[in-house]
């Protein structure tokens, strides 16, 4: 029997070469990291790229003064609420007083309060729409005590229009009365403004009812007093006397929205009549006919001195920037107060990688076949093998946030740098930090001087897709090389056990339990260490079959060789005693035949074995009742042994001969049965210790189990599993009356295993002694 391991699981060939596969775990991590540095090479080139294309736009925009003369972008520094931004707006603005159509108009909307009331107020002394009048403007401090007046207001742009919306908290309205000629006494809003060739217009918006705007334009002249000249309107001149011109104003259209908290105005001018320059302010009157208790403004609407300033996006810039839209980027041009003067792309659809277009309609092999194998591989790419990659990669987003910036104003370390003089990029996360965005930005030089910056900006969503992409085809190839490799190993590992598996097999039943060769070792032609392997074996099983039965022959040559010399010495002890011989020689010759008689007798049993193996060759099987001839064997025993006490189990009686029970129910040799009974019988009554043996018979559908007891010593530990080897003796030689070879239940177990069957020895307690089971075929085949 082989020798097997205590441990259930052992390494065999094929782990282990499992486990030396287990290195292309290793390729996925390098494949892994080289995309990483590949990416970062990716990021480096689409930072160089961005600057590159701010660099390539602030140079179409270097020396170019025409461009920023109508921005306001001269200015020393700006004043947030005087000087305004006009926001680009995608669609016309619906004149209904509501501003639910402007866009993020809460958070564009500037607050004006008391910190914007204006210090003078403008008395006019005019009575009629449309004729002239001398009157004297008195100009005094303001007192705000008691003003409520608030309001909101934003600034946009959409195409030859500049929009305004206003909403106004007034704790109390006044409408111009309906038959009032003066259009200041009531709530009204003044606005001040310069047209593009810098001359001062100044209109004034009083309705006398909710609804369509009543806007008005206000000309004034200097009327002489008392031989002096009066050049120039001023709020802060005492009692001048002048003139003004009061006419409609049809090109300032909008709406006047009464709400329960106030009003709202919202209106257009017209471009043609817009420059840099503007101001508003809303005149609060509380009681009819009186002068306005409190003016709340950008700046003081009144004077072309006083005006704040408006910058309307430049449509010019705008034509310049949107050829740079088509580059996947997000361009910004900025003037140095950091306000935008022109805007295109969006961040949203800029991932700063060129997305290639196939034409829609082109389409591969027709093959059915291969569109089967592509439709069944995506559906395992889709189901299994992405939702796996994306357990470790992330999708870069659809959608984010991004509020850094606003679309007034820009601000970053990168756009202070660039105003600065120094071209800058920098990588940030998005508000919701979700996205990864680049940006650059370059400075705009006019008379050596910076008077602006481009921003481009660009996210990294484009190359995290292609890092992803190329990820999935990296693990994709992996894991088939990892497959192909893993199985090709395991093949290989098994083909090489199953050779060295199948030597072991021969090589094990070319040798049975004894130490006998029962068949010849087939050499392998194979030309690889375990074909060389397996001719050793095969030359080593012949020389041990050539020695095997060598030895095997050896006792019945030696027993052969030796009864010769051995009868001789007999014949010769023989005579010598019947001669007349000294008393003195007697026992000598008495010691000479004992040992003649000794060696006879274990040339007897050395051959034994040898003669039993061949006759058992030669032994024909014939049909015998197994019960009766251990009934009849049993009855022997108890002539033999009288002193033994025999007890059967599962037996008929003594006499079941006699009763019809003689019906063949075995196939083999039932003398040879005796022999075998012979032997157990007598290795069962020497090591008895209470002179009882017992004897039982079971019979299954296919074998006979006997079981012989004895109550004595329990087998050595060591000798249980050797105790049917030849020449094996449990006996001790001191006090052995005649020599032992240790041949008995050698010569019971080839008995056994002619009859198919298998026999055993094991203890059993109480008493303690030993059981030896014989299962015999029925058949005996």
């Amino acid at each position: 029997m082989p020798n097997k391991s205590k441990s259930f699981f052992r390494f065999g060939l094929r782990i282990k070469l499992l486990l030396l596969s287990s290195f292309l775990f290793s390729l996925p991590w390098f494949g892994y990291q080289y995309v990483w540095e590949m990416e970062k090479y990716l990021r480096y080139g689409q930072e160089q790229t961005i600057v590159g294309t701010a660099r390539a736009l602030a140079t179409a925009l270097h020396e170019r003064p025409n461009l920023f003369n109508n921005q306001a972008s001269f200015l020393p520094n700006v004043e947030k609420g005087k000087d305004l931004y006009s926001y680009k707006l995608t669609t016309a603005i619906q004149l209904d007083g509501l501003p639910s159509d402007w866009p993020l108009f809460n958070s564009r909307a500037h607050y004006y309060g008391e910190k914007n009331q204006l210090a003078k107020v403008s008395t006019p002394l005019i009575e009629s729409d449309l004729e002239l009048k001398s009157e004297t403007n008195s100009a005094s401090d303001l007192s705000p005590n008691g003003s409520s007046l608030h309001f909101n207001a934003t600034v946009g742009q959409y195409d030859k229009y500049l929009y305004m919306m206003f909403t106004v908290v007034d704790n109390k309205l006044i409408y111009r009365n309906k038959n009032a000629r003066g259009i200041f006494k009531n709530d009204h809003l003044e606005i001040g403004l310069s047209d593009p060739q810098n001359n001062f217009n100044r209109f004034i918006i009083s309705n006398k009812k909710s609804g369509w705007l009543d806007a008005y334009k206000v000309e004034t002249q200097v009327v002489e007093t008392a031989g002096v000249e009066i050049k120039s309107f001023d709020y802060s001149a005492q009692n001048p006397t002048i003139k003004e011109i009061i006419t409609v104003a049809p090109k300032i259209q909008g709406h006047w929205l009464e709400i329960p908290q106030g009003y709202n105005v919202e209106l257009r001018i017209p471009m043609e009549i817009v420059g840099d320059n503007i101001a508003f302010a809303f005149h609060d009157v509380d009681t009819e006919f009186t002068d306005a208790l409190s003016i709340v403004g950008s700046a003081d609407p009144s004077t072309a001195q006083t005006l704040g300033t408006v910058l309307v996006p430049s449509p010019e810039i705008e034509r310049i920037v949107k050829g740079m839209s088509y580059t996947n980027s997000s361009v910004w041009v900025v003037d140095q107060h950091q306000r935008v003067l022109a805007k295109a792309g969006n961040l949203k659809q800029a991932s700063g990688v060129w997305n290639k277009r196939t034409a829609s309609n082109y389409s591969g092999s027709n093959d059915s076949n291969d569109s089967m194998i592509t439709s069944l591989w995506n559906s395992i790419e889709e189901n299994w093998l992405l939702p796996f990659y994306y357990k470790f990669l992330t999708k870069p987003p659809k959608d984010f946030i991004d509020e850094l910036y606003d679309a007034q104003h820009l601000t970053g370390k990168h756009i202070k740098s660039a105003l600065e003089g120094n071209a800058h990029s920098q990588w940030r996360l998005t508000t919701d930090q979700q996205a990864v965005v680049l940006s650059a930005a370059y400075p705009i030089y006019i008379n050596n001087q910076v008077h602006g910056a481009v921003i481009v900006e660009e996210t990294t969503n484009g190359i995290r897709t292609l890092r992803n992409q190329a990820l999935e085809k990296l693990f994709t190839s992996i894991i088939a090389i990892m497959l192909l490799g893993a199985t090709c190993f395991f093949l290989f590992a098994s083909r090489i056990s199953n050779r060295i598996r199948t030597l072991r097999n021969q090589a094990e039943s070319s040798i049975d339990e004894n130490g006998r060769i029962n068949n010849q070792l087939v050499a392998s032609t194979a030309n690889d260490e375990i074909g060389d392997l397996s001719r050793s074996f095969s030359t080593a099983v012949n020389r041990l079959s050539q020695y095997n039965h060598y030895l095997e022959g050896m006792s019945s040559r030696l027993s052969h060789e030796l009864r010769t010399p051995i009868a001789v010495v007999r014949t010769s002890i023989e005579n010598l005693t019947m001669q007349q011989l000294p008393e003195s020689t007697t026992p000598y010759l008495e010691r000479a035949q004992t040992g003649i008689n000794t060696l006879n007798l274990i040339l007897t049993n050395m051959s034994e074995a040898t003669n039993l193996e061949q006759m058992l060759a030669t032994t024909e099987r014939v049909p015998f009742n197994l019960q009766q001839v251990l009934v009849g064997c049993v009855q022997g025993y108890k002539q033999i042994y009288t002193d033994v006490e025999f007890s059967l189990n599962g037996l008929v009686s003594e006499d079941s001969h006699l009763n019809g029970k003689q019906s063949p129910n075995i196939q083999g040799s039932p003398e040879h049965i005796a022999q075998l009974l012979d032997k157990v019988f007598a290795n069962a009554v020497e090591f008895s210790n209470d002179q009882k043996v017992s004897i039982s018979l079971q019979e299954t559908q296919s074998t006979f189990l006997i079981h012989i007891s004895n109550n004595g010593k329990h087998l050595p530990e060591l000798m249980k599993d050797r105790l049917f080897d030849s020449m094996v003796s449990m006996r001790d030689t001191k006090r052995q009356a005649q020599p032992h070879l240790g041949l008995g239940l050698y010569i019971a177990r080839l008995i056994v295993e002619f009859h198919q069957g298998s026999i055993s020895a094991n203890d059993h307690h109480n008493p303690a002694g030993v059981t030896l089971s014989i299962t015999l075929n029925k058949t005996g085949v």
